[in-house]
C-alpha cells in the first residue's frame, strides 16, 4: 500500500508528476506541486478528458477561452479533451498534491 501524501522530495525543482495506474483507457497520476506553473505562453491540449481533484494546498487554472478558477483541497473539476488550459499558480510554501485521471 502507499500514501498520496508520502515520499515527496524536501526539493522539488521540477513538479513532480507519477502515474499510479495505467491500463488501455485510463490513466490515474499523482501531481505534486510547490510553486510550480505552466510557463506563461504554453497551453495543455490533451487527447483525453480529465478529473481532477487538489487533495492538499492551493491552486490557480487558466483556460484560453479567458475563465480562470481557484482551487482549495477537495475541489475538482473535469476538463474536456483538448480544452486549452495551464496552471497559473500553486501554493509555494505548502505542497500541492493533485489527483489527475485521464480518460478516453
Amino acid at each position: 500500500m502507499k500514501n498520496l501524501f508520502t515520499e515527496i522530495p524536501d526539493k522539488l525543482p521540477n513538479e513532480l508528476l507519477e502515474t499510479l495506474v495505467r491500463t488501455g483507457a485510463v490513466q490515474v497520476q499523482r501531481i505534486v506541486s510547490r510553486g510550480h506553473t505552466t510557463a506563461e505562453s504554453t497551453w495543455y491540449d490533451q487527447d483525453t478528458n480529465e478529473f481532477v481533484v487538489l487533495l492538499t494546498g492551493g491552486a490557480r487554472l487558466e483556460f484560453m477561452d479567458g475563465r480562470s478558477m481557484s482551487l482549495d483541497p477537495g475541489d475538482w473539476l473535469q476538463i474536456s479533451a483538448h480544452e486549452k488550459h495551464r496552471v497559473a499558480w500553486t501554493a509555494e510554501d505548502v505542497e500541492s498534491v493533485w489527483l489527475a485521471v485521464h480518460y478516453a
